[in-house]
């Protein structure tokens, strides 16, 4: 796959997906740590996303971080803006500044206080 090609997909994804996570593993089951709790916040709140596994596609795991200039995966993207990594997410959802923005988003949390 080329470099361009990667680009394309990703930027495809983000734009046809209100809330994506790339990461290691599925979201079922992830093969990282920092993976799993990302996803564990997002599924506390009730948020549905798309998960992307990286580990599928050496191309794609590299892409990802060139796609952003951001060394570490997993990434999240809410209406395609690109959020952070996991301690962004975790404080992001600790200090409520992640639930204040999905709402502003327009995404749906089925958790929601």
């Amino acid at each position: 796959m080329t470099e361009q090609t990667v680009q394309d997909r990703i930027a495809q994804e983000i734009k046809d997906n209100d809330v994506v996570l790339y990461m290691k593993g599925t979201p079922v089951f992830p093969q990282c740590g920092f993976s799993a709790a990302v996803v564990q916040v997002l599924n506390q709140l009730g948020v549905k996303f798309h998960g992307v596994n990286v580990l599928d596609d050496p191309a794609l795991r590299q892409g990802i971080k060139d796609f952003t200039n951001w060394p570490t995966i997993p990434q999240l993207y809410v209406k395609g803006e690109f959020l952070g990594g996991c301690d962004i997410i975790r404080e992001m959802s600790q200090s409520g500044e992640l639930q204040d923005t999905l709402k502003q988003k327009g995404v749906e949390m089925e958790n929601a206080a």
